[in-house]
């Protein structure tokens, strides 16, 4: 699927209906989740029968398109489906026991209502009940490029700074460009806290540390917001707006790290017909609460599914090892070098070997890829690539395969 996006502005009585269609999308989502659990057992087939109670009982719930309900019902079956997985494959700690949202942001359509403009495509009509009516779509990207058929959901989403309507098109991203000279290198690539990332090849990218940069600036908001907060009492117009004003820094500060992620992904795969990078925990890891803050702002796991999408779609190799003493293990030799967090020059006392600590690491990633190459898939344990998304778009979510238009 691929996922193309639009900022819309709509009317005061517009939002009205976006939010009263989104509150009836977490209305049956909670209520078919409620049936679920008090009737364990039941199927795929009896949620969808009890959405269709709830349009016969519930006069909301009909006014909103048919498709759209049933959405909601699929969102429920795929974190009941996750969550039984996970008790299958005995995933460690919690399994994701399904709960209620209380914080829906997003109502999503099938092939039907919903409307396109047309002659300029530059507009949609919302045809329910629910009374959302004509929105402008604003943005660079030309839909009318793609037939009506071609288009399988659409989503309004409500982020911080607007509402958004984004189409899931049916398309391979391979298909959007065209085939790259082969470079006939291959790089290994070793993410840190020190720096971004350090190559095999001994480039050094520097982290740029966006959440660090403007925590100033979110702790004053922050502080802000907190002086119009009045407990057990209707919060004033002040404080919402002092909160909107807090969620759009945050907003920001995702979405630089975010395009810093998909630019240095895109350059490493366009200059490299193979890329090795190590299979880190990332969800482990930031249980360290002393570097939580510091993993979760370098943005690892974003870079790594960036790195695979485009791997995929220019046709290039993403392999990943794992990491077990990839920064220990002298490059040169093979002999492990024990080494703290602190030391950050890699000395081996057999060869002599000298190196940076993260360049020595990349080396051995290489390695343990080249290594691997003849026998594996270009994704870690053949298992799916983490980028891509299904026909069901992210419910709270950014759509993880939406690049920018400057790419």
């Amino acid at each position: 699927m691929f996922i193309l996006e639009y900022k819309v502005k709509p009317k005061p009585q517009q939002i009205l209906a976006i939010e009263e269609a989104i509150r009836t999308t977490q209305f049956v989502r909670n209520k078919v989740l409620r049936f679920w659990m008090d009737n364990r057992g039941v199927g795929k087939t009896e949620l969808f029968r009890h959405n269709t109670q709830l349009r016969k009982e519930f006069e909301f719930v009909k006014d909103l398109n048919s498709h759209a309900c049933q959405t909601a019902v699929e969102r429920t079956l795929r974190a009941i489906n996750r969550f039984y997985d996970n008790c299958q494959k005995q995933v460690k700690g919690k399994k994701g026991y399904p709960r209620f949202k209380k914080n829906t942001r997003s109502v999503e359509y099938k092939v039907s209502g919903w409307k396109l403009d047309q002659q300029t495509k530059k507009h949609i009509t919302f045809t329910d009940k629910k009374r959302i009516g004509r929105l402008k779509l604003i943005g660079s990207r030309d839909i009318q490029y793609y037939q009506p058929e071609q288009i399988k959901r659409v989503r309004i989403l409500r982020r911080a700074d607007g509402y958004y309507v984004q189409f899931s098109i049916q398309l391979d991203p391979r298909d959007t460009v065209k085939p790259l000279t082969p470079t006939q290198k291959a790089v290994g690539i070793d993410v840190g806290l020190k720096y971004f990332l350090a190559d095999s090849q001994g480039n050094i990218e520097p982290i740029p540390q966006f959440y660090r940069q403007s925590e100033k600036q979110l702790n004053r908001l922050n502080r802000k917001k907190s002086k119009k907060f009045r407990r057990g009492q209707p919060q004033s117009h002040n404080y919402h707006k002092a909160r909107q004003r807090y969620a759009r820094k945050h907003l920001r500060v995702s979405r630089q790290r975010e395009e810093f992620a998909k630019r240095v992904a895109l350059r490493l795969i366009k200059s490299n017909d193979l890329v090795a990078y190590e299979d880190l925990n990332v969800k482990g890891m930031v249980r360290n609460r002393h570097l939580a803050k510091s993993i979760t702002d370098a943005g690892w796991s974003t870079f790594r599914r960036w790195l695979e999408y485009f791997g995929d779609k220019y046709g290039k190799i993403t392999i990943a090892v794992p990491p077990h003493n990839t920064s220990q293990n002298c490059s040169n030799c093979g002999k492990k070098v024990q080494k703290t967090l602190s030391t950050r020059t890699h000395v081996c006392p057999d060869c002599r070997f000298v190196e940076d600590r993260d360049i020595n690491a990349a080396l051995n990633i290489l390695k343990i890829a080249l290594s691997r190459v003849g026998r594996t898939l270009t994704h870690a344990s053949g298992e799916t690539s983490s980028w891509l998304v299904g026909a069901i778009l992210l419910a709270n979510e950014d759509s993880l395969n939406e690049e920018s238009s400057c790419l």
